[in-house]
């Protein structure tokens, strides 16, 4: 089974009905114990860093969601839930993560003659890495659904494995060892998004 970690904000309820859609037994849990005892973890995520990990912390929940992530077990993090996963973010100023990926996570920033707006809402493409497991049978450049202020720009960017251009190029997916991770939301990215999970939950079994 597939732990969903409830820690009071992030998008729970479309993450648990798309992996219910593809048949796969999941559970959304605030229980650290339960959390340790499942095959694979998701942790997801909107809003702010800053009161996401606030939310993690008085749930207890850092040192099992850490305990998985050195077990070796599957885990994938989404939106914040990737972001959180970086040692700090600029938001807020400087506002601390969990640490398990090298590098900082930064605010979209454009001129005044840029008609960009932040946040990055809506579908935009994946230059994504088909040897990367996360993306097995996707198209390369297949649409997926963004809602963000801030992108993840990691030390080590061999942990990259997808990237998406919205100014600026970022990245968009990662992959070390058994800890996967997208920006976008493959809860609502739709057939791309699907095929996303799925691979996840294949891993899991």
């Amino acid at each position: 089974m597939i732990a969903v970690i409830d820690y009071g904000a992030g998008n729970l309820g479309s993450v648990d009905k798309a992996l219910r859609y593809l048949g796969v037994p999941a559970v959304v849990t605030s229980d650290p114990e339960t959390v340790l005892r499942q095959r694979g973890v998701i942790l997801p995520g909107v809003g702010a860093l800053a009161h996401c990990m606030d939310g993690m912390r008085q749930a207890d929940l850092i040192g099992a969601t850490l305990d998985v992530i050195a077990s070796g077990r599957p885990f994938l993090g989404i939106c914040i839930g990737m972001q959180m996963l970086f040692d700090e973010s600029e938001e807020g100023g400087r506002t601390p993560g969990l640490g398990v990926i090298k590098g900082k996570v930064r605010r979209f920033s454009f001129g005044p003659n840029d008609d960009r707006k932040v946040p990055h809402m809506g579908w935009n493409s994946l230059d994504a890495d088909a040897s990367c497991p996360l993306f097995a049978g996707v198209p390369r450049r297949a649409m997926a659904y963004f809602v963000h202020s801030y992108f993840c720009v990691p030390n080590d960017d061999t942990v990259t494995v997808a990237r998406t251009d919205y100014g600026v190029s970022f990245c968009s997916a990662l992959m070390r060892g058994n800890v996967f991770a997208t920006q976008f939301h493959p809860e609502k990215s739709g057939t791309v998004g699907l095929q996303v999970l799925r691979n996840f939950a294949a891993l899991v079994s």
